[in-house]
């Protein structure tokens, strides 16, 4: 199949689909939905990573066509393999992209978060859609190059952030924006995780003979393998391949004030923790944003706790080991993934929440699913998620560069700070680049 055939392929999804999605959408339009579920009618998907959160991934998609599949671990390949036996397998997911142009429709990927970049930006400009989880990039300028090259393609994007289609996070949106809070100016977010410390280990050994430890390593510097300590999963301990609990959690954490304030770039940031390390990140981290006014919305500081720096009390109530709370001139409320509370409790012993404006999801994966074969939007896409990924990664670029930055979003610049450059950015390994 050429690459001219698999749009005529998109034309056929989103004509077979057109009546299923206006129903899944709550709109009845008259027109029918596909007769049956042949697979002619399902999108046709490479899922680059394969276990651990990837294998959450790829569960969430295989009512669709898995066609391919890659990891650098043969073990995980080969596991993945026995639930998918007519797809192709890979190593590279360079060398896939370009076996498989034609035949797929979109990726998922779910790799360690250095290779998110270099994956995404190649299948995007192969005219693929893209679910990349979180974070988007490793750096600030990929997160920029990712989002904006999406547009241009006009390819259908989510990040997985997959508590953003649990009614929880819907009901607290709606909470505030019914301005029963009052003037919300101030919010903090904390997770209890710590990803991070450690110095380069010492001992090294040869890399299993399941591990391609070069592919692995894709973009990053060349470095010897140590047993247990970068796969499967200490990685995000490290400044090259991770970005510690920050990356790791605050997406899903700092999603919920970013969508029910409207939130994009800050103007401010600045970070405290330990010392800098040169190659581990901190155990803890503490991070101050200043977001400026949204059309009536007022301005917000927000201020990110991680590992041994969250707090025990916030607005003057006890709160547990993660959450969210919103702090406004009418009373405040915490947040979680699956609840919520008002204070003073005395003030809304009697609350009514507001009537529901937001739809319940199809599901995270099923709503990209939708958007890939019918061009509908999804919530998480790489314009709303390409910011929110910018504003969380702002923070360990403050804080390695030792300094509060004064930031201009627009030039992707900290207009006080130029030694923060190099941390806004990096180097890449031939062959692995993101521009």
């Amino acid at each position: 199949m050429q690459k001219n055939s698999n749009f005529s392929r998109r034309e056929f999804l989103k004509t077979t689909t057109a009546g299923a999605a206006a129903i899944s959408a709550g709109v009845w339009t008259g027109v029918a939905p596909a007769a049956s579920k042949s697979a002619n009618g399902k999108l046709n998907i490479a899922c680059i990573g394969t276990a651990n959160r990837a294998a959450a991934d790829v569960d969430g998609v295989k009512g669709e066509n898995i066609v391919a599949l890659v990891d650098v671990d043969s073990n995980y390949l080969d596991r993945a393999s026995a639930s998918f036996p007519n797809a192709r397998l890979y190593a590279d997911y360079r060398e896939m992209l370009e076996s498989e142009e034609g035949k797929i429709d979109a990726v998922v990927i779910g790799t360690t978060d250095h290779h998110h970049a270099p994956a995404t930006i190649r299948a995007i400009r192969k005219g693929l859609h893209v679910y990349c989880e979180k974070p988007l990039t490793h750096t600030v300028q990929e997160a920029r190059i990712i989002a904006e090259e999406a547009k241009k393609q006009g390819v259908a994007t989510q990040l997985g952030t997959q508590i953003h289609a649990g009614d929880n996070y819907r009901r607290v949106v709606e909470i505030v924006e019914s301005g029963v809070l009052g003037d919300i100016g101030e919010v903090h977010v904390w997770v209890g995780k710590g990803w991070g410390g450690g110095d380069l280990p010492t001992e090294t050994q040869a890399p299993p003979k399941n591990l391609n430890w070069d592919l692995w390593l894709g973009p990053a510097p060349e470095r010897p393998y140590a047993a247990g300590r970068y796969h499967p999963a200490q990685w995000r301990r490290w400044w090259q391949f991770g970005q510690g609990t920050l990356g790791d959690m605050a997406c899903h954490y700092m999603d919920l004030p970013f969508w029910a304030l409207k939130l994009r770039h800050p103007t401010h940031c600045e970070a405290e923790g330990p010392e800098v390390h040169p190659e581990a990140c901190p155990h803890g981290l503490t991070v101050r944003y200043k977001f400026p006014k949204r059309g009536d919305l007022a301005p917000v500081n927000l201020t990110w706790y991680d590992g041994n720096m969250i707090p025990k009390k916030v607005a003057g109530e006890r709160v547990p080991g993660s959450g969210v709370m919103f702090v406004g001139s009418e009373g405040s409320m915490f947040a979680n993934y699956g609840s919520y509370k008002l204070f003073p409790k005395e003030k809304f012993a009697d609350f009514t929440p507001p009537k529901q404006s937001i739809p319940n999801s199809i599901g995270h994966h099923a709503e990209w699913i939708k958007a890939c074969k019918d061009g509908s939007p999804t919530t998480c896409n790489f314009d709303y998620s390409g910011a929110l990924t910018e504003s969380v990664l702002l923070g360990n670029v403050s804080y390695r560069a030792k300094k509060a930055l004064d930031w201009d979003a627009a030039s992707l610049k900290a207009t006080n700070c130029p030694e923060a450059d190099q941390y806004i950015t990096k180097e890449y390994r031939a062959g692995w680049e993101v521009v």
